[in-house]
């Protein structure tokens, strides 16, 4: 597959833009084009596209640029839309059959209306995960998009935003808007060579986004690198702030785990990690090996389904009732493990929860960052796991693992491509607690420009 990096910039494309070196409408024209190429992944990637108001968007923006206004740094750009998010007159699909004839949305989603007030040109509904409840992304009433590396072999893109890491590794958009509840925006970014960026959650308002689990759904980016991840979560976030520089290695402390996070990684992804781990150490930064052993409790937590299937429970149990046939079985068997957990065990997760999350923070107070494998594996095959529903929920669990972690931790974490141009992607994980957010891209930013040189 191409370099990690060979994808333009937002910023690349705004100096082209500016320059009259390109038009909003002649890179919305080649989105479309990839979209509707039929040997492409577009019918796929996408559940919708709006093909007519993408180009009467474009032609606004380039107007609008004439007369010497820009209203943001994606001005003019095509972005695409996880089709969970409402946007006006469109129908949310999220996924399921179930809402194909659902009532539009009347309004934007509060994410979405950010990105259209910032100029961006909304392409298409993006496919994803029946209901974004798997980390892997097939989805049979849509179809599966493969990822961009060993599309011979046809693997799988990632979940629960599949759509959205596709349509921008295969330049079908310069961005997309994504959800992470277990990963669902670093582990698409992982197998398609892309960083996404999970921001602490209560970040970015979460209205008009239909839900998975409230206590830990997150909204954020995939795009073509830490500074393109960071406009964005200004636009998202509605905070005005300077874009991230890179620092010196030397000036951060780095922590990295053995605890968990690497127990079933295959040969490749322990490899490219360590190399990664290498390589900023020959940086200059330091990095120390610590041990958390509240990762190997999280499994116990939540040992009935945990708040992910309580909630998700609480969402489709009218549903389920009425409409069990029309879901995904391999979605609605997760969702149903909800119906045990009772108000107590509800309440005592939470509590658990909070526990949990003050001990992980203590043991990470003094770094500036956590390191870990995003995935402990290569993107599987989709055949191998339409196969058998023993290797869909394995390699469904081992995938979600080191990303749930820090959902769980209410944390923020990018996920930054690592790999050597035409290996198989791997992300490396950069995480820290919540509301580090700022620090975070920071530190990304610096460790993207080291692995560079």
């Amino acid at each position: 597959m191409p370099a990690a990096n060979s994808l333009p910039t937002i910023l690349e494309l705004q100096r082209r833009l500016d320059a009259g070196e390109t038009t909003s409408v002649e890179l919305v024209e080649q989105a479309l084009a990839r979209i509707e190429d039929p040997a492409g992944e577009g019918e796929r990637t996408f559940t919708a596209v709006w093909a007519d108001q993408a180009r009467a968007a474009a032609h606004a923006s380039d107007t609008l640029r004439a007369a010497g206004l820009c209203r943001s740094a994606l001005e003019g750009l095509p972005v695409s839309i996880k089709d969970l998010f409402d946007v006006a007159g469109k129908v949310t699909k999220a996924g399921s059959a179930l809402r194909r004839n659902a009532p539009p949305a009347e309004r934007h989603a509060a994410a979405v209306e950010r990105l259209v007030l910032a100029g961006a040109v909304l392409i298409g509904h993006t496919n994803m995960t029946e209901f974004a409840f798997s980390g892997l992304g097939l989805n049979p009433h849509y179809g599966t998009p493969t990822s961009p590396w060993d599309r011979a072999n046809r693997r799988i893109p990632g979940g629960s935003s599949s759509g959205a890491g596709v349509s921008v590794a295969d330049g079908m958009a310069v961005a997309a808007l994504g959800t992470d509840t277990g990963g669902s925006i670093r582990i698409p970014s992982a197998f398609c060579g892309l960083t996404g960026f999970k921001p602490t959650a209560a970040r970015i308002p979460a209205e008009g986004a239909f839900p998975l689990a409230s206590s830990l759904d997150s909204s954020g980016p995939l795009a073509a690198s830490v500074e393109c991840c960071a406009v964005i979560d200004a636009i998202l976030s509605g905070e005005d702030r300077p874009l991230p520089e890179a620092l010196p290695l030397q000036s951060l402390r780095l922590a990295t785990t053995k605890t968990l996070v690497l127990d079933g990684a295959d040969a490749h992804v322990l490899t490219t990690f360590q190399r990664t781990l290498d390589t900023l150490r020959e940086h200059g930064a330091q990095i120390d090996e610590i041990e958390i052993p509240e990762f190997l409790e999280l499994a116990d937590i939540n040992s009935k389904g945990g708040l992910v299937c309580a909630e998700a429970y609480a969402v489709h149990r009218h549903e389920l009732k009425l409409r069990k046939a029309e879901y995904d079985p391999l979605v609605a068997s997760r969702i149903l493990r909800g119906k045990d957990i009772d108000c107590a065990d509800y309440i005592e997760l939470h509590a658990k929860r909070h526990r949990w999350i003050a001990a992980v923070e203590a043991r990470l107070q003094n770094y500036d960052a956590l390191l870990l494998p995003t995935v402990p594996i290569v993107a599987p095959t989709i055949e191998s796991l339409q196969a058998s529903e023993d290797a869909y929920f394995a390699a469904n669990g081992l995938i979600l693992r080191n990303p749930t972690l820090i959902n769980f931790l209410d944390g923020c974490a990018l996920s930054l491509p690592c790999h050597k141009t035409n290996e198989a992607p791997v992300g490396l994980m950069v995480a820290a607690p919540a509301y580090s957010d700022d620090r975070l891209l920071t530190v990304g930013r610096s460790i993207e420009t080291a692995l560079a040189t």
